[in-house]
């Protein structure tokens, strides 16, 4: 049996259809997916060797993703044939220089209330096992939610590009169709969130708010950024409260700094990197050198995997996308 073919048959066991194919996402499937992406970035065991990174669409695309979902984050490599290539960093000081220059540009601007929206951009390693062929698919979704937890999510597909094309991509590499590709509109009541309503910025506040969205009592700097990409997930922050989750992220043990670079819409950024608690994998924290708050994640691959490639960069998320870029 081809490696295809075994990841498919797995696949299928993991959880036979039951939804139509090319089905658009509920309410319920997107709060799965989001259950499972926090779990992977927690570090959750994997239960197969096949991995598969990206945004799961549809209650059996969410099923197969629990069995299967990615469990690491690893360092920066070389770029890897049919996968983005890794960012570029300059030196740019430490953890301190680089969390210190982010709060100060904090201390200016930024919304005076955090708003229940996100404006979010990605790409996800996609892999055709019919066709046993692959491309980086960007996606665009504008998230907005109301007190009483009705909301809307509207998706724009990005423009594909072949992998073989991703290294001449870098820079600027994900980019909206216009195209509308799903729309859930949750009624009241049937979106769920830990907590309705972000107030404070104190310390104190600001680790029961990362306590809500999983931060353990006792937690490692890769908690820390599982929390807070789980906040990011659902919620534009104050800039208050992004200032304070740095310092708590800053005086984690385990963070390094990795300099300045570009991310992928091309906006000037530094970088932190935060291993998992094995050491076999890394967060790699992208900060916005204009506003000072966190614009995106990067994971990228250097287990042995009959999927990726080894040093692949499988996965993006970028947040405080603007809304121009989205349409």
């Amino acid at each position: 049996m081809t490696e295809s073919a075994t990841l498919e048959r797995v696949l299928v066991d993991a959880d036979p259809a039951r939804t139509p194919r090319g089905s658009t996402p509920d309410a319920r499937a997107l709060q799965d997916r989001e259950r499972i992406l926090r779990r992977a970035r927690a570090g959750a065991p994997r239960r197969r060797r096949s991995s598969i990174a990206g945004w799961a669409v549809g209650a059996t695309a969410v099923a197969a993703s629990a069995a299967l979902a990615v469990a690491v984050f690893v360092p920066q490599t070389a770029a890897v044939a049919g996968a983005p290539a890794p960012l570029d960093f300059d030196e740019a000081g430490s953890v301190a220089d680089i969390v210190d220059g982010a709060r100060t540009a904090l201390s200016i601007g930024g919304p005076v209330e955090a708003q229940r929206m996100v404006r979010s951009a990605s790409w996800s390693f996609s892999v055709d096992l019919g066709r046993e062929e692959s491309e980086i698919v960007p996606q665009l979704v504008a998230l907005d939610w109301r007190p009483d937890l009705s909301a809307t999510a509207v998706a724009y597909d990005g423009v594909p590009y072949a992998p073989d094309d991703a290294e001449s991509n870098i820079g600027a590499e994900v980019s909206s169709s216009g195209e509308v590709s799903w729309q859930v509109d949750t009624p009241p009541g049937g979106f769920e969130v830990p907590l309705r309503d972000l107030v404070g910025s104190s310390r104190a506040e600001v680790l029961d708010l990362l306590h809500a969205y999983w931060l353990p009592q006792d937690y490692t700097a890769s908690d820390v950024v599982t929390a807070l990409s789980s906040v990011l997930g659902q919620w534009t922050p104050t800039n208050a409260q992004e200032a304070e989750m740095l310092a708590i992220l800053a005086e984690s043990e385990g963070v390094e700094a990795l300099g300045s670079t570009s991310d992928r819409l091309g906006r000037a950024a530094t970088a932190l990197r935060v291993p998992t608690p094995d050491g076999s994998a890394s967060d790699v924290v992208l900060i916005s050198a204009d506003t000072g708050r966190v614009i995106g994640i990067e994971r990228t691959w250097l287990g042995e995997d009959d999927v990726f490639p080894t040093g692949a960069v499988i996965s993006y998320q970028l947040w405080d996308v603007d809304e121009g870029i989205l349409r």
